[in-house]
């Protein structure tokens, strides 16, 4: 399995997700690090991880901030190109648990979804008591939102913690995904239930992050807004 982890301004985290990835009783997870060009040497820190670790990291250094989208898109891909049969996506700021990652594979495996995500909201999932009131406001409203537009059935539609089976991803066709910010999310949830393929949530506890800052912008936030209302007119023709 390969976890794909964009990077941006992570110099803070970098080091001890690495860490407690490779401590995982995995021995064939590999890390792939999407780093856009991060001020402040993220990127320099992930180079090192990978001289420290052969075969086990790979940094993948991007021109630029492109967005959350695009660095999930290159990482994804390459990961795919690489022969991965498994892809995971998680953030870079500890949000999401690793620990929790074996878990995820082993309810893929079990259950031969397309896909399982570390669910916030569905029960026994848990939000960290100092994740701020308005960010659960916005996760919350975002939900309803998008649930109403699109009607997928998943409680947690902007999650960012899961795991993949390879061949539902060339199935999706990243090359189709329009998605920069953070609505990379909810396209890739959309079009994976219009293609058919199942999607299960298992609960895991969210963590608010204690370094670096999130990257959460006005710019995303309306892109998430207009990315609905994109997806179904673009898919709804096609069965997507």
């Amino acid at each position: 399995m390969t976890v794909v982890v964009p990077t941006y301004n992570e110099v803070d985290n970098v080091v001890s997700l690495v860490e407690r990835l490779l401590a995982l009783p995995m021995p064939s997870l590999h890390v792939l690090i999407a780093d856009d060009n991060s001020p402040d040497g993220t990127g320099e820190v992930a180079d090192k991880l990978a001289a420290e670790n052969p075969g086990r990291v790979t940094v993948v250094h991007r021109a630029g901030k492109e967005g959350l989208g695009r660095a999930y898109v290159d990482g994804m891909s390459r990961a795919l190109d690489a022969g991965a049969d498994y892809v995971a996506q998680m953030d870079a700021d500890l949000s999401h648990p690793p620990e929790a990652l074996p878990g995820l594979l082993g309810t893929l495996l079990s259950t031969r979804a397309g896909v399982v995500i570390g669910s916030r909201y569905v029960p026994g999932g848990q939000l960290d008591e100092n994740w701020p009131f308005y960010r659960r406001a916005l996760s919350g409203w975002a939900n309803f939102y998008v649930h109403t537009l699109l009607n997928v059935r998943i409680r947690d539609l902007t999650a960012g913690f899961k795991v993949w089976q390879a061949d539902v991803l060339r199935d999706i066709g990243l090359d189709r995904v329009q998605s920069n910010g953070y609505s990379f999310q909810v396209e890739m949830h959309y079009l994976a239930t219009q293609l058919g393929h199942t999607i299960i949530e298992v609960p895991i506890r969210f963590e608010e992050r204690t370094s670096g800052a999130s990257k959460m912008t006005t710019r995303t936030k309306v892109e998430s807004a207009v990315m609905p209302f994109r997806l179904r007119w673009k898919h709804r023709s096609r069965g997507a």
